[in-house]
C-alpha cells in the first residue's frame, strides 16, 4: 500500500466535495459512504483532518484484500461446522476496520491481537492455515511472533493489551521510536473488554510512560450477548480521555477511513506523542463464535441495517463508480479467493489430528507433580477407552 502524505486522488481526481465529515453523526470519521461516495477529506475530535492518497492498483488491492480475508473465513466456520475445528470466531462485517488498520501498519510495527483478527494476519503476510491449526487443537498457531510482528492470539479478554503496553514500553526505553522508520505498537481488543480491569490498567500504565502505542478497539456492538448500551453510557473512544490521551471514532465498515486514522494514529505514537484509541464502529454479521447463537440476542431488522453498511459492498461500488475496476477485474478476485478457499480446505484436512495428551506439554515450563499425575490418570483413561472400541 502506498505509504505518502494525503492528497489528491489517483488519477488526479478529486473525491466528491461532500461535507467533512459523515453525514448525520459528526463523531464518525468517514471518508467512504455506505453508497461507495468519496468524501475528500474527514475532521477528527480534535481537529486533525484525515484523507488518503491511493493509485488505482492500490485501491484495488483493498478490495481484494476484502474479499479474499471474507472468503477464507467463511471457508473456516464451515471447517468448523463439519468438525474439522474445534471452534472458530468469525470476523465477517468487520473486514473494513482489519485490513484498512492492518495495511497502516509499517514493517517494523508491532501487533498484538485477539482471537478474531484473521484480517491483520492476512495483512501481515502470515500463512492463513496457522490460525486453523490452532482452532484445530494441532499447534498454537505456528508463526513466529518476531518475524512477522505479530502476536499470537489471545484468548483471555484484555490481556494482550498489557502485553503490547509492556512491549511498547520497552520500545520506549530502548530508543527504537522516532522518524518513518521507528517502531509503533497497536493492541487489538472488542468493545466489550473495555470493561476489563487489564484494559483500564494498560490505559494507565500506557498514559503515564507515554508509550508508542495505538488501542484499537473494534466496536461490534455486542460483548457475546451483551449489546453497547448495557456496556456504556458514553461513546467508548471518549474514555480516552480520561486516561489523557486522544480518542477518535472511524467508521470501521469503511477501510480507507481506517487506513487514514491508524497510520495517523501510529505515526504519532512511534514520534513521541503517546498512546491513543481508536474505535471502529463496526458491527459483527455473525456469531461471536460457532458456539454462539444470536438469535437469542438480537432481531433480524438490525442485521439487515448493517448488511446496507457492508465494507466490501461499498468498496465495490467506489470503484465502479470511479471506473477503477471492471467486471473482468471483480470475476477475477472472486476467481481467486475460490481457489484460495479450496486450496485452504485441502491443507486442513491434510492435518493431524490433535493428540488429547498433548494439552499437558505446555502448562508449566519443567512440569509439576501435580500435572504429572493428571496427565497419568488422563492416559489411562484414553487406553481404556481405546480398548472398548476394539
Amino acid at each position: 500500500m502506498a505509504k505518502g502524505d494525503p492528497g489528491v486522488t489517483s488519477r488526479g481526481r478529486r473525491a466528491a466535495p461532500r461535507s467533512k465529515q459523515a453525514a448525520g453523526d459528526p463523531e464518525l470519521v468517514q471518508l467512504l459512504t455506505p453508497e461507495g461516495e468519496r468524501i475528500e477529506s474527514a475532521t477528527g475530535p480534535d481537529g486533525t483532518e484525515y484523507r488518503v492518497d491511493f493509485t488505482d492498483e492500490e485501491y484495488r488491492g483493498l478490495y481484494r484484500d476484502l474479499v479474499l480475508v471474507r472468503k477464507l473465513d467463511a471457508e473456516a466456520t464451515a471447517l468448523q461446522r463439519q468438525g474439522e475445528l474445534g471452534l472458530w470466531a468469525s470476523l465477517l462485517g468487520q473486514e473494513a476496520a482489519q485490513v484498512g488498520s492492518g495495511r497502516a501498519l509499517r514493517a517494523q510495527d508491532m501487533a498484538f491481537p485477539t482471537y478474531r483478527e484473521h484480517g491483520v494476519l492476512y495483512c501481515r503476510g502470515i500463512d492463513p492455515i496457522m490460525p486453523l491449526g490452532l482452532f484445530r487443537g494441532v499447534d498454537q498457531g505456528g508463526w513466529d511472533p518476531n518475524e512477522f510482528k505479530f502476536n499470537m492470539y489471545t484468548i483471555v479478554i484484555g490481556a494482550q493489551t498489557l502485553h503490547a503496553t509492556g512491549y511498547a514500553m520497552g520500545v520506549a526505553m530502548d530508543g527504537k521510536t522516532g522518524g518513518e522508520d521507528g517502531e509503533a505498537v497497536i493492541a487489538y481488543f472488542g468493545d466489550g473488554a473495555t470493561s476489563q480491569g487489564d484494559v483500564n490498567e494498560a490505559f494507565v500504565w500506557a498514559s503515564v510512560f507515554n508509550a508508542p502505542l495505538v488501542f484499537f478497539c473494534q466496536n461490534n456492538q455486542y460483548a457475546i450477548s451483551e449489546p453497547l448500551e448495557r456496556q456504556t453510557r458514553v461513546p467508548l473512544y471518549r474514555r480516552a480521555g480520561g486516561f489523557g490521551f486522544p480518542g477518535v471514532r472511524v467508521d470501521g465498515n469503511d477501510v480507507l477511513a481506517s487506513y487514514a486514522v491508524t497510520r495517523h494514529a501510529l505515526d504519532n505514537a512511534r514520534n513521541g506523542q503517546g498512546p491513543s484509541l481508536i474505535e471502529a464502529y463496526t458491527y459483527r454479521m455473525g456469531a461471536h463464535t460457532t458456539s454462539d447463537d444470536p438469535t437469542r440476542y438480537r432481531i433480524a431488522s438490525e442485521v439487515e441495517a448493517w448488511q446496507a453498511k457492508d465494507p466490501i459492498a461499498r468498496m465495490k461500488a467506489f470503484l465502479d463508480r470511479q471506473q477503477i475496476a471492471d467486471a473482468d477485474f471483480f470475476a477475477s478476485v472472486d476467481e481467486q479467493a475460490r481457489a484460495e478457499s479450496v486450496h485452504l480446505r485441502e491443507r486442513v484436512l491434510n492435518l493431524p489430528d490433535p493428540q488429547p495428551v498433548s494439552m499437558f506439554d505446555h502448562v508449566y515450563p519443567t512440569g509439576s507433580p501435580e500435572l504429572d499425575e493428571q496427565r497419568a490418570q488422563f492416559s489411562q483413561y484414553l487406553e481404556s477407552f481405546e480398548g472398548s472400541a476394539h
